[in-house]
């Protein structure tokens, strides 16, 4: 039922549209009117205004055509990581990447693609269904800027689906990670490194020694941490006196994300007082876990819609965040399922032909399962 030469079209049209975090006015747009001319209603929030961004969230809602059903959320991003700009698509038996310049883009827009023609099947085929609303969020790679400042009244479903997850469509992803954000500022004492070393405290090296006791990478099955970035030191003849870490850590147990930031947070306090030094340590909480239960109606309306598409399901739990954790926090409930795309953020990026028509197919699915319950 999915038209195969609209999909792959749109989906080309689509990677080939300017849309870096923080800059996507001219994807937004684009879609507004594509969302008008289906027959949406169609809106945008302000949420831009909260981050810098130059747009805001696009969102649309089709009307039921069946009372007492519930209230479908769907969900993709528009942005894009860089390099984005000027992307060239190509397609070779059957596989879709960029010139090899760029990343392609199918994070997000084969989610965002696979959206819009469902829809379009719906509509053409005058096929009966629930409320579909759809939200096409801003700045996700940026930090689920799109969802995070989204207004929770904004939301009128009863639970979603994001698109947006590696992975074979038929994945769904039921658990993932909140995330903490660590900054460990250490401050020292600057001195000449060939004549007076001995006058200076030296904070890259208490930075270094904090990190070499610290436990890192993956902590356990739910939990691992990351030390991303060090700023310090402005030459290499002068003792450095100030350094930044920006660290994370995440887990799928709240309990054991707290455990981890306390013991980053500890090991830097301990290790600088240790070698009298001063430390300010900044701790943000980015976002919350959740974890969806498998006898829901949200599960249950996945597995069949999975299952008349005739596609494998795969339950999963991931390490990564997404607007679902945003999405969740705000009551709604929400899982995220894999549309194909491979190799994400990076210029080997690529997706293949057919996990289009099959993402596709299994939103039309979705759709049609929820035409079938009652809102509970």
């Amino acid at each position: 039922m999915i038209n195969k030469i609209r999909i792959l079209e749109e989906f080309l049209t689509l990677v080939k549209i300017s849309s870096p975090t923080g800059n996507e006015r001219q994807i937004a747009d684009y879609l507004k009117n594509l969302l008008t001319d289906i027959g949406l209603t169609v809106t945008e929030d302000k949420t831009g205004e909260s981050f810098g961004g130059n747009c805001g969230n696009v969102i649309a809602y089709l009307n039921s055509t069946k009372a007492n059903t519930p209230t479908l959320l769907l969900s993709a991003h528009m942005d894009c990581v860089n390099p984005c700009e000027n992307v060239k698509p190509r397609l070779k038996n059957g596989m879709i990447t960029s010139d090899g310049t760029t990343i392609l883009g199918g994070d997000d827009k084969a989610g965002i693609a696979s959206i819009l023609e469902a829809i379009r099947i719906v509509e053409e085929k005058e096929i009966p269904h629930g409320g579909i609303q759809v939200i096409f969020t801003v700045a996700e790679e940026g930090g689920l800027n799109g969802s995070k400042y989204l207004d929770k009244e904004w939301i009128k479903s009863d639970f979603g689906f994001c698109l947006d997850s590696s992975g074979n469509p038929g994945k769904v992803i039921i658990k993932a990670p909140g995330q903490d954000n660590i900054t460990a500022k250490i401050k020292g004492k600057s001195a000449h490194a060939g004549i007076a070393p001995e006058s200076g405290i030296n904070a890259i090296t208490i930075a270094s020694k904090a990190i070499a006791t610290m436990k890192s990478g993956r902590i356990d099955e739910e939990t691992t941490a990351n030390i991303g970035i060090i700023h310090g030191g402005i030459a290499t003849n002068i003792v450095p006196e100030y350094v930044e870490i920006f660290c994370e850590a995440r887990s799928c147990s709240p309990q054991k994300l707290a455990n981890q930031t306390k013991h980053m947070s500890d090991t830097f306090s301990k290790v600088a007082i240790e070698n009298k030094a001063s430390i300010d340590i900044i701790l943000e909480h980015e976002y919350s876990s959740y974890e969806l239960d498998t006898s829901s109606q949200l599960i249950q309306i996945a597995t069949e819609a999975i299952k008349n598409a005739h596609i494998n399901l795969e339950l999963a739990a991931t390490g990564g965040g997404s607007d679902a954790n945003y999405f969740n926090a705000k009551g709604l409930p929400c899982a995220v399922l894999g549309v194909g795309m491979s190799k994400v953020h990076t210029t080997e990026e690529f997706i293949l032909e057919e996990d289009l028509y099959k993402t596709a197919t299994i939103v039309l699915e979705l759709i049609k399962s929820c035409a079938n319950k009652v809102k509970l």
